[in-house]
């Protein structure tokens, strides 16, 4: 009896160490597996299929290795199977939000409206896309702060992709005098445009009259640039603008407001008065003191 027992101690052990050995290996063979894979794909599908294809290959010979692990402890896979398959239901009621997320990660994969490694703004969040996953969307803010999004989230929004085009626009808001001339100041807004390295020939500067502000002529002076030279055009543009205006004499002006107290009256007079503190200990005569309108 004991050489039975003994040798069925020895049997599970040695079955114990087949499952382990095969889990070990299944781990080894679905990360060489996900990552042949994600070079293959990546040529023809784009990095974001790719990393989807390669995490799919990795979960499936994982699951496959468990399961080879499990019949080698001799568990019966078609009762596991039964009960994965009711457990799978129950967690799909469960979760919603989990499976809503999913299929709108599997959308995101066939439309692609981003790559990892673009810009992206979401609602009030900007940042670089670092991963895209199953269920959510994973960024780097400028101020490397981490973010998650959920997928579901992402098919609801508007995202808008700053990346995605070689070129940008940048659009700045000028105001003049009502005195000036618009040619002369589109003509010195041009030269602005043509002296900075930056702005590209083609497409060409555009200058659009917006109206007629309350203190001041609007208009948008709109220039192109590279989308790696956004940036640095954004800051030095306007300071072009404004030593321009200053060489040519050319105004920007400020808010004015005149004040009336009805349409016959003349503005409101006024005159400065300086108070002078008097002196600790003395009386002050109060004919000594201004006149206070």
């Amino acid at each position: 009896m004991q050489d039975v027992l003994q040798t069925l101690e020895n049997y599970h052990a040695l079955a114990a160490a087949r499952a382990l050995l095969i889990v070990l290996i299944g781990l080894l063979l679905a990360r060489l597996a996900g990552a042949a894979a994600q070079r293959l794909l990546l040529p023809s599908m784009g990095h974001n299929r790719a990393a989807t294809a390669r995490r799919l290959v990795f979960y499936l010979v994982v699951i496959f290795a468990l399961m080879t692990a499990l019949r080698e402890l001799g568990f019966n896979l078609a009762v596991l199977l039964g009960a994965a398959g009711i457990l799978t239901v129950a967690l799909g009621f469960a979760s919603q939000t989990s499976a809503s997320n999913l299929i709108s990660g599997l959308f995101l994969v066939a439309e692609r409206p981003f790559e990892i490694g673009d810009v992206i703004v979401v609602g009030n969040t900007t940042g670089e896309v670092l991963s895209v996953d199953l269920l959510s969307v994973k960024l780097r803010t400028y101020d490397n702060l981490f973010v998650r999004v959920p997928n579901e989230t992402l098919i609801n929004s508007e995202i808008t992709n700053l990346s995605r085009f070689p070129i940008r626009r940048l659009d700045l808001q000028v105001g003049v005098a009502y005195r000036e001339d618009l040619t002369r100041v589109r003509e010195v807004l041009m030269q602005a445009a043509q002296d900075n390295l930056l702005c590209l020939d083609f497409p060409e500067p555009l200058i659009i009259f917006r109206g007629f502000g309350d203190s001041s002529l609007d208009l948008q002076f709109s220039v192109w640039a590279r989308r790696e030279n956004f940036p640095k055009l954004r800051n030095s543009i306007p300071e072009d603008v404004k030593r321009a205006f200053d060489r040519e004499g050319i105004e920007i002006p400020f808010p004015h407001r005149s004040l009336y107290a009805g349409s016959e009256t003349e503005p409101f007079p006024i005159r400065l008065v300086q108070d002078t503190a008097p002196d600790h200990g003395q009386a002050v005569d109060p004919a000594d003191k201004p006149e206070q309108r």
